[in-house]
């Protein structure tokens, strides 16, 4: 018989919509799980603001989510992941609860003697956590870090490929066409526009995010707590969003879909 724990949703939050990057991950490897995907659009971005306004914002919506019952947390989010995950295992020891790392070790593994762009939010390059994982693999590859605090705006509105993305991205990537091996898309709106970057850096750069390490390292979390869903039934999505319009769901919905 299934216990009633197991039946439980897995609650993904993000600080807008680029966590849906994430929750493609999980759902492509547990489709058999409910989800309530939580995003935090009415505060994003995340990454331009201090610590403790993250770690407060993560806070609120986690115990939003307690409130509805979930089996397992996923911050969806590098940003958050940075300045809240920590804080908040201490605070809720009983809940499995999965962050986002920059997938800085794929990256630098990729090749040897590699340069390795980390694109990211300004808090999470800055964090303690993220220069901690660059000084293990200092000897192993150049790390070079970017902030691309816009690219964020950019998915929030659903821009994946527009003319002014592109600006952006030729811009801010300039100075490293041809003189990288790899880049790792260090917060989760990022994916979006993977196409778009691959484009601007070039072919032949490899490219990497954190999202489907998190998503393998949520479903060892449920097996190990006996929590994983027995089922082989499809599991259901909830979408909320704090900005709680029409136009953020039916987004919420095409970033899910897209590919």
């Amino acid at each position: 018989m299934v216990s009633e724990k197991t039946e439980r949703p897995i609650g993904v939050f993000d600080s807008g919509l680029g966590g849906i990057s994430v929750l493609r991950e999980l759902y492509q490897i547990m489709p058999n799980e409910d989800y309530i995907f939580f995003g935090d659009s009415k505060n994003a971005p995340y990454g331009t603001k201090s610590v403790e306004q993250v770690c407060n914002l993560s806070e609120k919506i986690v115990q939003d989510l307690i409130k509805r019952d979930v089996k397992a947390i996923v911050i969806a989010c590098n940003t958050a992941t940075s300045a809240a995950a920590s804080y908040l295992r201490q605070e809720y020891p009983d809940l499995p609860i999965v962050g986002l790392e920059p997938a800085v070790k794929p990256a630098v593994l990729h090749r040897s003697d590699s340069r390795v762009l980390v694109m990211a939010t300004p808090l999470t390059l800055k964090e303690e956590k993220f220069n901690k994982l660059m000084q293990r693999f200092t000897d192993q590859a150049e790390i070079i870090k970017l902030p691309a605090p816009k690219l964020v705006e950019f998915v929030e509105k659903g821009e994946l490929s527009s003319p002014e993305l592109f600006v952006y991205l030729e811009e801010i990537l300039a100075p490293y066409k041809q003189k990288v091996d790899a880049v790792v898309l260090g917060c989760t709106h990022f994916p979006f526009a993977k196409e778009a970057i691959q484009t601007v850096i070039g072919s032949d750069v490899y490219i990497v995010d954190g999202g489907a390490g998190a998503a393998r390292e949520l479903r060892h979390l449920l097996e190990l707590n006996g929590l994983r869903r027995k089922t082989l039934t499809q599991g259901k999505i909830t979408f909320e969003n704090s900005k709680k319009t029409k136009a953020e769901l039916e987004l919420s919905q095409r970033l899910m879909e897209s590919k």
